[in-house]
């Protein structure tokens, strides 16, 4: 429980900073947000920021976004060592290499990537529009990555397309910690509840539930459904914000242990430090935010 005095505080602080926040960060952080979203309304929402300070709680590829999508803003995090694995299983020069392969491929990207790598993009996605994105696209191949998983996901549903993932192995070390045996464990430990998972769980656990969700999509989908009960798979943190905007409803996470301890670096004593001192400034090469700019303009295009 935040006590009155800091909230006072933090109301003063943002007269003149916003605060984004994605759905995986700890409860106190959700709580004093001015936003809490995945990182497709996050993007969306970075673009209609007034203040000239934008306090930004995810990881780097999500704070990155909102510096291209703001040039004219400052964009701080809490703590800018909150590292993304998976963005980073996706160098600039694999993509190349992967490019004089393929020169006939669209190159679509997760946003989960750098933004070094983003920069060599046809179109950037996120888990809730990839499917859209390749879609949309006239190419029949597409490189896409770096989650395999996610890959497979649009795969799924564009059979007429050929998804080829880049790096094979690109993966989210959170979302591959869960198997089938653990949905099969979940129905029958809570048998009326609905099992929802992210694109990003390996292939055997989307096949097994009852819907396959980015994490705002989940958001949709627990306010929507006559549901009372939900088994989440995804980071545990989104079942906070869930419960929170559903209280007469159950969420179960899927596995305890699904924490993503990247996310959780941005700590509240962090979080208050950054708001007060306003040090940790997020900057993009002016070259490459311009061509990532370019991806990410053409995603929430094709997204409408």
């Amino acid at each position: 429980m935040i006590d009155a005095k800091t909230l006072a505080e933090i109301e003063e602080l943002k007269e003149d900073c916003i605060i984004l926040a994605h759905n995986y960060q700890i409860p106190p952080i959700q709580d004093v947000a001015d936003f809490v979203a995945d990182s497709l309304d996050l993007c969306r929402y970075a673009t209609k920021v007034e203040k000239p300070y934008i306090l930004f709680c995810g990881v780097d590829f999500m704070a990155e976004s909102a510096a291209i999508l703001n040039p004219d803003k400052t964009v701080l995090m809490p703590e800018p060592a909150a590292h993304c694995p998976m963005a980073a299983m996706l160098p600039a020069e694999r993509l190349r290499q992967e490019k004089e392969r393929h020169p006939d491929a669209a190159v679509v990207l997760y946003i989960n990537t750098r933004v070094e790598a983003r920069a060599l993009a046809d179109v950037t996605c996120t888990s809730a529009n990839a499917v859209k994105i390749c879609a949309a696209l006239e190419e029949e191949e597409i490189l896409f990555g770096p989650d395999k998983n996610l890959a497979w996901h649009v795969q799924r549903h564009l059979p007429e397309k050929r998804i080829i993932p880049v790096p094979a192995e690109g993966h989210c070390r959170v979302h591959v910690k869960f198997k089938k045996e653990h949905v099969e464990r979940a129905r029958k430990e809570h048998p009326e509840a609905e099992v929802l998972v992210h694109p990003e769980c390996n292939p055997e656990v989307q096949l097994e539930a009852d819907h396959i969700c980015s994490t705002e999509q989940m958001a949709r989908r627990a306010r929507a459904s006559g549901a009372r009960e939900f088994v989440i798979g995804t980071e545990t943190g989104l079942c906070y914000k869930l419960k929170k905007e559903n209280p007469e409803k159950e969420f179960y996470p899927l596995l305890e242990t699904a924490v993503c301890r990247t996310m959780k670096k941005n700590t509240w004593e962090k979080f208050m430090e950054e708001l007060r001192q306003r040090r940790n400034v997020i900057t993009v090469e002016p070259g490459t935010a311009e061509r990532a700019r370019k991806a990410l303009e053409r995603m929430l295009e094709l997204s409408k």
